[in-house]
């Protein structure tokens, strides 16, 4: 058999064999359609085809997630040509929905799910309507979040109350000692021995300043620096506290010696400066605690009238009953060369730190004539401690702060601080302190956060030298994510904060490190049922 195509491509030819004259015609398509058409049909679908594998070959690249090609138009605007809808517009009804005040609930007369499964399960029932899901969606994260606010704001009172009472123990150990005092000869006997008292005004010592008004935090403060020292006989500690403290601040460190070391407690009211008459900083205490007396009525009516206000408003508002907010311990750092009129260089010290390594290395750092040696806090790993700026502190909505600093200025760390007095003294640091406090006063306490830091920031501005992390390591008492080993590497932890690691809010992972340093069968501890966990 043999097959003829013709010409035009339009008839096939069927023969039966060689001498065979019949034959079969057969008419493949009309005359309307030409070979050359034909031609151009297969030419069209080859480059249709390598087209679409090139876009398929891009999409792939592109991945899933990305959309830069046009690959893409088939993933886009296939759902709509098929009738139906795309992700992208799903999002867009669900953000729509969650951004819009207006839109009221569609279920609104249910009850808000109270938990995920209690969500999903309702959901099953409206599956093909997008809005009652958003909508319903928007409903329980409202929920959680007042729940949340409530809560946080439930904690921050607590946690007012806890570390702005005084702990029994507490109370107890100052009692004890100050009868100790009165009755045991022994805790009376002169700090330091009588000859030693040179080495009080001798610059060639590591002098350190310890202000509180706490016998059991200046104990453990104490403690850990001479545990640390590599030369302790070489380090004179000055601890400076209140009246009604001095009594059984005196008795302990009598009755608990840390020979080698130096140790002196003197009361404020010893010093010859602020027994002469009345100084900036009390004067300031006085007016400051007429302007804290909008807050009579305690915590209960600060929560009360915080109803509508941010947890963080809140706790900054029960901050204001503290009463180290108005406490002249608290203020006591920025007299220190009126304090020490014979020492060149001091390291101030808190009485919530825990020092673990040899400080006297402080002593060598130059401080290329600043006034203050401190730690910054706007650079670090930690991102909820070691972030802040000026404008964390200060406000910066009023003209008087916006005018005079930069928002986004570091900051620095209060409670480790290595000071040079004799540049202090060629400063007028301690005026500028007290004229902004003066400031802060007349604007109502409007111009930053409660504590001396703020006011700190200012009077220090452009007299600052920043000091290795090493030496400083802040939010112990109220970081709990705070890694353990990274605190132990560190010369001098901080446990800022409320969660002070002698009450019972302390994070258990991280008192361990103070409690190292407290002798718990002391028998003035043992009696005061102060314990370590």
């Amino acid at each position: 058999m043999q097959l003829h195509i013709s010409p035009s491509l339009r008839h096939v030819t069927f023969s039966p064999g060689k001498g065979v004259r019949e034959s079969i015609k057969v008419k493949l398509w009309p005359r309307l359609v030409s070979y050359r058409m034909v031609f151009y049909v297969l030419l069209l679908t080859t480059f249709l085809l390598r087209f679409v594998f090139v876009l398929t070959a891009m999409d792939t690249i592109d991945g899933e997630t990305e959309c830069s090609s046009l690959g893409c138009i088939g993933k886009k605007f296939g759902p709509q040509l098929l009738g139906r809808r795309s992700e992208s517009t799903v999002l867009d009804e669900i953000y729509r929905v969650l951004e819009d005040d207006h839109i009221q609930e569609v279920a609104g007369d249910q009850e808000v799910p109270k938990t995920l499964e209690e969500f999903v399960s309702e959901m099953k029932t409206y599956k093909s309507d997008i809005k009652i899901f958003a909508s319903r969606l928007k409903s329980m994260i409202t929920l959680m979040e007042q729940k949340t606010r409530a809560a946080k704001i439930q904690e921050y009172l607590y946690r007012h109350v806890a570390s702005s009472s005084i702990p029994k123990q507490l109370h107890c150990l100052a009692l004890r000692l100050a009868h100790e005092h009165s009755v045991n000869v022994a805790a009376r006997r002169p700090l330091p021995d009588p000859e030693r008292v040179p080495s009080l005004v001798d610059p060639s010592y590591h002098h350190f300043v310890l202000a509180s008004d706490n016998v059991l935090a200046a104990s453990a403060v104490a403690a850990s620096l001479v545990a640390n020292a590599r030369r302790p006989e070489r380090v004179v500690l000055h601890v400076i506290t209140d009246r009604k403290t001095h009594a059984p601040m005196h008795a302990w460190f009598a009755l608990h010696p840390l020979a080698p070391a130096v140790v002196e407690v003197r009361p404020l009211h010893r010093f010859d400066w602020l027994a002469k008459g009345r100084v900036p900083v009390l004067e300031a205490m006085e007016k400051d605690e007429k302007v804290r007396a909008r807050f009579r009525g305690g915590s209960s009516a600060i929560i009360a009238d915080g109803t509508d206000e941010k947890p963080v408003v809140v706790a900054a508002k029960l901050q204001a009953l503290s009463p180290k907010y108005n406490s002249v311990m608290n203020h006591i750092r920025i007299n220190l060369p009126e304090l020490f009129p014979s020492l060149g260089k001091v390291v101030f010290l808190d009485d919530d730190i825990v020092i673990q390594a040899d400080l006297s290395r402080l002593w060598d750092i130059d401080l290329h004539g600043k006034v203050n040696g401190a730690v910054e806090t706007c650079r670090g790993g930690d991102k909820l401690v070691m972030t802040k700026r000026l404008k964390n502190y200060l406000n910066f909505s009023h003209p008087l702060i916006s005018e005079n600093f930069d928002p986004d200025e570091c900051a620095w760390a209060y409670g480790m601080n290595v000071f040079d007095l004799e540049a202090w003294r060629r400063t007028n640091i301690s005026q500028t302190y007290h004229h902004w406090l003066h400031k802060n006063l007349e604007s109502e306490l409007s111009l930053w956060q409660l504590g001396t830091l703020p006011p700190g920031l200012i009077a220090f501005h452009g007299n600052v030298h920043v000091i290795d992390p090493y030496w400083h390591m802040l939010g112990l008492g109220y970081q709990e994510n705070t890694s353990v080993s990274d605190a132990r590497r560190a010369a001098v932890v901080h446990f800022n904060g409320r969660a002070k690691p002698w009450l019972d809010i302390a994070f258990p992972q991280l008192k361990p490190l103070w409690a190292k340093y407290v002798n718990f069968s002391d028998k003035f501890i043992k009696t005061c049922n102060i314990r370590a966990s």
